[in-house]
């Protein structure tokens, strides 16, 4: 199956699209395109790959993915109901050659170059909540207007990094399937211990190989990337159960030794778990 590149279903002659994405789950395969991203979760949670970054996603989120940025939403499947999200898809040439030229747009070319692979926005706020509601029925115009403000929002205001690093080269559709593969077996079995001999042989290559292949397209080592997806897993867990036992969530996230996720846990988050879920009941 070819995984790379993805096109974008958008009509003739129209520079920036909307689409709206519904269903048990969004698409869960490694793809990238050539448009910036922009979009908002309206129901579903679950784990998003950009770049070299894990992170959750939840009702609320904004979140913009920087055009040829490989990445995949992989949607919860331990809940009941549907996913679904809005998103707006441009490119910086979208808007005409020069138009970032203007002094007045300083702060968005300023954005844009600090894009890297991507940004997220938690539980954006109600202001931005009607934008996109009105994207589902207004002109192409209003369109263009509600993307310059959404944009204006993000250059202003404090948002979180998905990643740092974007690998320099497009990936093949022979390096997107190989990844892929690796992916859908991390997020299958991350709760049990993984061998690096067995997802070394998905991609038919030794385990030295395979950690070098790995680690030049993700920038991190392969039990780097496992342990981060266990952490993201436990930070669900410890959203959802406030009141659960710290170590059946451990275990559950794929972690045989309690003290073990402490440390990860603190190392990745800044806090240990137990102050975690304490911020979460607010």
């Amino acid at each position: 199956m070819k995984v790379l590149p993805f096109k974008i279903p958008k009509p003739p002659n129209e520079n920036i699209a909307f689409q709206i994405d519904e269903g048990p789950q969004f698409y869960g395969k490694l793809h990238q395109h050539e448009e910036i991203q922009l979009s908002y979760i309206v129901r579903g949670s679950g784990k998003l790959l950009v770049s070299d970054s894990i992170t959750s996603f939840d009702e609320g989120d904004i979140i913009v993915i920087d055009g040829n940025t490989p990445h995949l939403f992989q949607s919860r499947t331990d809940t009941e109901g549907y996913s679904k999200m809005y998103s707006l898809f441009f490119t910086r040439a979208s808007f005409g050659q020069h138009f970032f030229e203007l002094s007045e747009l300083e702060d968005l070319k300023l954005f844009f170059n600090s894009l890297h692979a991507g940004i997220k926005l938690s539980s954006g706020s109600h202001h931005l909540t009607g934008l996109f509601n009105e994207l589902t029925h207004c002109s192409k115009l209003r369109r263009l207007i509600i993307l310059l403000e959404l944009l204006q929002y993000f250059s202003l205001h404090e948002v979180e990094p998905l990643s740092g690093f974007k690998y320099k080269k497009v990936l093949t559709n022979h390096e997107g399937e190989k990844m892929q593969q690796v992916f859908e077996f991390v997020f299958n079995n991350f709760q049990h211990e993984i061998s690096l001999d067995e997802v070394a042989s998905l991609c038919y290559l030794t385990p030295n190989a395979f950690c070098r292949y790995f680690k030049l397209r993700t920038n991190k080592t392969f039990f780097q990337f496992v342990t981060e997806l266990r952490i993201e897993h436990a930070c669900q867990l410890l959203e959802s159960e406030t009141d659960g036992n710290i170590a059946d969530i451990a275990y559950q996230s794929g972690f045989k030794s309690i003290t073990h996720f402490n440390r990860k846990f603190k190392q990745l988050k800044g806090v240990v778990p137990r102050e975690y879920s304490r911020r979460q009941m607010g």
